[in-house]
């Protein structure tokens, strides 16, 4: 068929793109000539732009859409007639914005696609293909046209990965002072969950799909065939079907003992199946990564996390039986979070020996409220919030204590310089002086430097 597509990604934490790789499939099974280019580590593809009749720009993120949005400028400028499609979670949630609805000047994107996107992408390039108006075309945003997010189950095709850079381009596993080829997939998609801070909620609503064992399989093996020793489970949670989890786990490790993995699960979920995760361990599981996000009580219940303070330590034990190390990720700054909770989060982490757990960027992560989020659904946290700042994607904030705001500000530049850097006790001090100056206490002690092995990690921060 000839009707050049071209897919784009942008930032996917130091990962080989699985949003690309997926839509890929699906394309050149349909017959499509299809080019995948990700922006991250390729430079920009000038003669692929000014061939394509549709270009669609993967945004599963935050930092994605920031660069999708220049992205997609940079596509209009060079190839008016291209159809410029955004897909993932905050396409979906930027659809207004990135639609150029109430403006006059052109859109940055004519389409905006999310949920399980594969099959809609590639209606769409059919309807575009033969001329046909893409608003009639099911699961498709235009200017004109709302489309809620796909959430039926398709078939999911062995992603293509061979067109992609090599791992070697992508973040690595350090762990016992080596670097390995680390690669990356997911087992489900959406979420079980409903926390109301987290993009994948107004898009899933709470339903996840499981992709099948044999698909998941099949794209570790060629993984594993380019190179790569560890495999990161990518699910916003690795949990949500603990069966489904126990048998993709089982077959690789029957079929590669040698790989290690990683993945992502809620607290609750750590307390709700201690014996899978020692079983995990077992299987390979080298850490996992959970969202804390605070150690205040009255946070965690606004954000709906499901568990308290007193979980986090209950979680640390039971990670702690199945000699699994963790990465906590935070949200320490939000309009409910006060000085002292900061404080109080701080030195909860340094209580328990996570400082080398915890990367600086994660105690300085700030609320983002994009569009369509979960917290704007409930009266009493509607009011915290001002209006939409569409060119940055977020709902405009400012927190009750104007120290608060400086202080994300110096943690902020800190975390910056601190990337790359092999010392995080190092900016942990920095941020905790900076933390209790602001506060007007005396700082703790310094910290205790004991030789011990560093925890497992990838070379690429976990952040939005």
């Amino acid at each position: 068929m000839n009707f050049p597509v071209l897919l784009c990604s942008c930032y996917e934490l130091g990962h080989q793109p699985l949003s690309l790789a997926w839509p890929l499939a699906a394309l050149q099974e349909a017959g499509f000539p299809v080019t995948a280019v990700d922006l991250s580590v390729s430079p920009w593809p000038e003669a692929q732009v000014a061939q394509a009749r549709l270009v669609a720009i993967s945004v599963p993120m935050h930092t994605a859409l920031r660069l999708g949005v220049e992205a997609a400028r940079r596509v209009r400028d060079a190839n008016p007639e291209a159809h410029i499609c955004l897909y993932g979670l905050y396409a979906h949630l930027n659809a207004g914005f990135l639609l150029g609805r109430g403006k006059e000047e052109t859109a940055l994107a004519d389409s905006v696609l999310a949920g399980e996107v594969e099959p809609t992408l590639v209606a769409l390039a059919h309807a575009l293909a033969q001329g046909q108006d893409p608003a009639t075309v099911p699961g498709v945003t235009t200017r004109t046209q709302d489309a809620a997010p796909v959430r039926v189950r398709p078939r999911y095709p062995v992603p293509a990965r061979r067109p992609l850079p090599p791992l070697e381009r992508y973040a690595r596993l350090v762990v016992d002072g080596t670097h390995r080829l680390a690669g990356y997939t997911e087992s489900t998609r959406g979420c079980l969950h409903t926390c109301r801070h987290c993009p994948v909620v107004p898009i899933y609503r709470g339903r996840f799909f499981a992709v099948p064992v044999e698909t998941v399989l099949a794209d570790i093996r060629q993984q594993v065939a380019a190179g790569a020793q560890h495999i990161t489970f990518g699910d916003p949670d690795f949990l949500n079907g603990p069966g489904h989890a126990r048998r993709v786990a089982q077959a690789l490790h029957r079929e590669f003992p040698q790989i290690t993995f990683d993945f992502t699960t809620k607290v609750e979920h750590i307390l709700a199946h201690p014996h899978l995760l020692q079983e995990l361990r077992e299987l390979g599981a080298l850490f996992v990564v959970s969202a804390f996000e605070s150690t205040s009580d009255a946070v965690l219940a606004r954000l709906h996390k499901g568990h308290t303070r007193a979980d986090l330590e209950r979680a640390l034990e039971v990670l702690a039986a199945a000699d699994l190390a963790v990465q906590p990720t935070w949200l320490p700054f939000t309009p409910w979070t006060h000085l002292d909770d900061y404080l109080e989060m701080l030195a909860w982490i340094r209580a328990h020996g996570l400082v080398p757990n915890v990367p600086p960027v994660q105690l300085s992560i700030r609320l983002l409220v994009p569009p369509g989020s979960a917290l704007l659904e409930d009266p009493e946290n509607r009011r915290w919030f001002g209006p939409l700042d569409p060119v940055h994607f977020t709902h405009r904030w400012v927190h009750p204590d104007p120290r608060m705001d400086t202080l994300q500000q110096q943690v902020a530049r800190i975390a910056e310089t601190a990337v790359g850097q092999a010392n995080p006790e190092a900016a942990f001090a920095q941020i905790e002086a900076v933390a209790y100056r602001t506060a007007d206490r005396p700082p703790p002690p310094p910290l205790s430097l004991q030789a011990s092995p560093e925890p497992p990690r990838l070379t690429e921060d976990w952040f939005c």
